[in-house]
């Protein structure tokens, strides 16, 4: 069968995108249902797929070509697919997103505005590496009544192609279309032009790579281009919190966006802190990467000007002291990527000063950057991380795919009788109540 063009399934999105918008969310949730069955019940072909995809990759990692960080993000497993179908079952769970009435005013007698909840439309999404972000995305745009576009890396062809067949086969119920596979970088540049029919991009993968997507399309983008997480242990915290703390947040999976790539320490606990911490990291294997304070304590390699601002994922770590908060925030402004921070500390004042000092998408107490994550949040999943201030912020979920909508339901009213010198007024009021065709208030 000959493959349809880009510019042919995104017309078939457009059209499923205004019926899907129109399903029951009982409807939409049986599909989400239907595909965590799929999934499990084809586990074996996923896997045989997948393990395709891998002993390429590694083929490519030995070569010099592919990072161990991109291998280890493609690789499935048994417990992953659990998980990926329990992420599933778990958006189709969560409320409806959609006819939530976010405000009721009335605008006079008979009169009534309300804002509604819709979905975007069709939302274009492009990844790098993860097979199990295909399912994320397509299960949260479903879920959000959105028609998606799907185009994975390369290097997890295979995985993505089955996924895809099984969701699609899956979804008999929902409008036929609704999720569609591209595959070519000609695709990509087809879509990144069609600003008249593709209402959101969102991508996924290195900074790089989401720059591109930001510099090449006037189509509004949703994304992060970095992930340079800090935790920063204060002169206050407890330490040996603070070690369990700053070693899950590199090593519990480094691979990831939201794990930490700086450390930074305060100089009065420098000195008791960095020996145990830095011994827990080399056990793990983690290279470590210091300033001149920091290699005055302990023995490791020395700090560039660039480490300061790169995202490894991987097990590398920059440790930097510092001599006050002040100096603390002030690093992070500097360096960071508005992701995610944390600080480590028993004095509720100073981590209230470091939480209201950064504008970053995320900002912890005494937790592991690694908990900023759409699954972790009760979001169910996440289509992705978002580091801009407009729109959707951190982990996106249901939320972040919907928009709204101005219903107004009126009795014949006309703006002319609101104008002119014998005007009547508007009484602009706001009121408990939910958007139905056709009533009203009264």
């Amino acid at each position: 069968m000959t493959e349809k063009a880009t510019e042919t399934k995104v017309e078939e999105a457009q059209t499923a995108a205004l019926e899907l918008a129109k399903c029951s969310d009982e409807v939409r949730s049986d599909a989400l249902y239907a595909i965590a069955e799929a999934i499990d019940a084809r586990r074996d072909e996923i896997l045989e797929a997948n393990e395709a995809d891998v002993r390429e990759a590694e083929e490519l990692l030995e070569a010099g070509e592919y990072t161990q960080a991109l291998v280890d993000r493609l690789e499935l497993s048994p417990s992953k697919l659990e998980s990926i179908t329990d992420m599933v079952t778990s958006v189709a769970e969560q409320d409806d997103p959609l006819g939530t009435t976010r405000t009721a005013r009335k605008l006079d007698e008979g009169l009534e505005l309300y804002k509604q909840t819709v979905p975007i439309g069709v939302v274009g999404t492009i990844f790098e590496s993860r097979p199990d972000a295909l399912v994320q995305i397509a299960a949260l745009a479903l879920k959000s009544g959105n028609a998606v576009i799907l185009k994975g890396g390369s290097e997890a062809s295979e995985s993505n192609r089955i996924l895809f067949e099984i969701i699609r086969e899956a979804t008999t119920n929902v409008p036929d279309g609704w999720a569609q596979l591209i595959e070519a970088r000609a695709d990509v540049d087809a879509l990144l032009e069609m600003d008249d029919a593709i209402d959101l991009v969102m991508p996924r993968g290195s900074s790089a790579f989401v720059s591109y997507i930001q510099d090449n399309t006037s189509i509004p983008v949703l994304g992060h281009t970095e992930g340079v997480c800090h935790v920063y242990v204060d002169s206050e915290a407890d330490l040996e919190m603070a070690t369990e703390i700053a070693y899950d947040a590199k090593v519990q999976y480094p691979a990831v966006c939201n794990a930490v790539e700086t450390l930074l320490v305060h100089a009065d606990v420098a000195e008791a802190y960095l020996p145990e911490v830095v011994g827990r990291y080399e056990q793990a294997d983690v290279e470590l990467r210091g300033d001149e304070a920091t290699r005055g304590i302990v023995d490791v390699e020395a700090a560039s000007e660039e480490d300061w601002s790169t995202e490894y994922g991987d097990l590398i770590l920059s440790i930097r002291v510092v001599d006050s908060l002040e100096a603390a925030l002030e690093h992070i402004s500097t360096y960071g990527s508005k992701h995610t921070e944390s600080i480590v500390t028993d004095d509720a004042d100073r981590a209230a000063t470091f939480m209201r000092s950064l504008d970053s998408a995320s900002v912890f107490h005494n937790a592991s950057t690694r908990f900023s994550d759409g699954y972790r949040f009760g979001l169910g999943a996440e289509v992705g991380i978002s580091t801009g201030k407009i729109h959707a912020r951190g982990p996106v979920g249901l939320e972040g795919l919907t928009t709204y909508q101005y219903y107004l339901e009126g009795d014949g009213q006309l703006v002319g009788t609101y104008a002119g010198a014998d005007a009547k007024e508007f009484s602009h009021e706001e009121f408990d109540g939910s958007w139905t065709p056709g009533s009203r208030s009264e």
